[in-house]
């Protein structure tokens, strides 16, 4: 009997350790540890995008000049001659936004702030959902339906308040 190898049964498909109780546990532990952590990133992710529109709309009521060279950086703001990524782009339009956008909305608006980034692109509505949706798995903005059926996305900026988002979806 070979003592360093485990027999197995035709249900766990010859992987080795799927029997055994002490591997089945630490996956099982790796897995719930993995799942609380993406939890927490989410949330740490939707404090970013609160504390960033916080400062974004400081630095709109006061000027630029209220924020240091890595704040400028932090928030997409500083203006070092190269043109933001066209996620930062979205990012960018979403946190100054006042109301959920829907995703031509947010097309025209890169439009009027960064024309080249739309250039680059053969279809800018299509990549323009593509980021949005992204930034709601990465936990940073929501989608809401708006009343004629069309999908808004919002910055999170306050997770706990329905209201605001309800607020903002009828005005939009």
């Amino acid at each position: 009997m070979d003592l360093g190898r485990t027999e197995f049964t035709n249900g766990n498909k010859g992987m080795p350790g799927s029997n055994d109780p002490h591997v089945v546990e630490v996956v099982r532990q790796a897995h719930e540890e993995l799942r609380q952590l993406m939890r927490q990133r989410a949330d740490v992710m939707k404090r970013i995008g609160t504390v960033k529109q916080t400062i974004v709309g400081l630095a709109n009521l006061f000027g630029d000049e209220v924020l240091n060279e890595e704040l400028l950086e932090l928030v997409d703001r500083k203006s070092n001659g190269r043109q933001p990524g066209f996620t930062k782009a979205c990012r960018m339009v979403l946190m100054e936004a006042d109301r959920p956008l829907g995703a031509r909305e947010v097309c025209e608006l890169i439009q009027q702030k960064v024309p080249p980034i739309l250039a680059r692109h053969k279809d800018p509505l299509a990549s323009v959902t593509t980021v949005l949706n992204r930034l709601v798995e990465y936990g940073e903005a929501r989608t809401l339906l708006r009343e004629n059926g069309r999908r808004a996305w919002q910055w999170v900026s306050d997770p706990d308040n329905p209201a605001r988002t309800t607020q903002n979806l009828h005005r939009a």
